[in-house]
């Protein structure tokens, strides 16, 4: 906030886990800023993300990013200096990417290009305030066909902006708080190590889970009936509903479940598109 209000500008990362309040945090300041009448922009990486903040937008929505950014060795935004959008960039008074980790390091570098374009200023991000918010032990950016290292060096520590990144960390799991539930704090616990210290790697290069970390279904099926049992008496009812669900890495783990639920209600089937 001192540099908002001495516009001094910067690039800060808020290094925060889930349920440590970053997205209030976010918010907080969004509201504080655009309460002075100044101009505060909110980004987010995916559109889950942007829904969450007041007024957020998606990158490449806002910015009009490229999307062959892999190949593009300079891109910039596609923005022109007499639009709307470059007006905003002139005079807001802080922009906050949330889920920031998941993006390319070339989206930061080319909106590092255009504000620079833009205010007519060669300091970083043209002396603008930027606030990045994350946590690296999620997503990292999602490279088709790569290795782990092309991964890496899409990733905005790899950037050249990352040695102007001054960091802020949010600690306390104010969700596992407000809970007061044990084993929800021995997850979070867990999940924390698990994205902090190495763990020991078989020669598959797969970790072992501990046997606590949570209740392991020996097949699909004894998890869709832990999950959801006897779906065939409940299906009506949305509260039930809304609060279970099956996650899965793959698309195709999740369309199989789906399927093997779907075969268990009774009547046809019909798929909206």
């Amino acid at each position: 906030m001192n540099n908002v209000s001495h516009g001094t500008g910067g690039l800060f990362f808020l290094d925060a886990p889930g349920g440590t309040g970053k997205t209030f945090l976010i918010s907080l300041l969004l509201a504080t800023i655009r309460s002075n009448n100044n101009v505060a922009l909110a980004l987010a990486s995916s559109g889950i993300a942007a829904t969450l903040l007041e007024g957020g937008r998606t990158a490449h929505s806002a910015l009009k990013l490229p999307l062959n950014m892999q190949v593009n060795e300079t891109p910039t935004c596609n923005i022109s200096k007499t639009s709307g959008m470059a007006k905003v960039l002139k005079v807001c008074k802080l922009i906050v990417w949330d889920e920031c980790t998941m993006a390319h390091k070339k989206s930061l570098e080319a909106l590092d290009r255009t504000l620079k374009d833009l205010r007519g200023s060669q300091t970083v991000f043209g002396g603008a305030m930027i606030l990045l918010a994350g946590d690296f032990r999620q997503t990292l950016p999602v490279i088709p066909k790569s290795t782990t290292a092309d991964e890496i060096n899409a990733c905005l520590k790899s950037s050249y902006l990352s040695r102007h990144v001054n960091t802020l960390t949010l600690t306390t799991n104010v969700r596992v708080q407000l809970q007061n539930d044990p084993s929800a704090a021995e997850f979070s616990h867990q999940l924390l190590k698990m994205g902090n210290d190495p763990m020991s790697v078989d020669p598959t290069g797969m970790i072992t889970l501990p046997n606590n970390f949570c209740t392991f279904a020996q097949s699909k099926e004894a998890l869709i009936q832990s999950v959801f049992p006897n779906i065939v008496q409940h299906y009506k009812n949305n509260d039930w509903l809304s609060e279970r669900a099956i996650l899965a890495g793959k698309n195709k783990d999740v369309n199989d479940i789906n399927v093997a639920i779907l075969d268990q209600i009774p009547g046809d089937i019909v798929a909206y598109k």
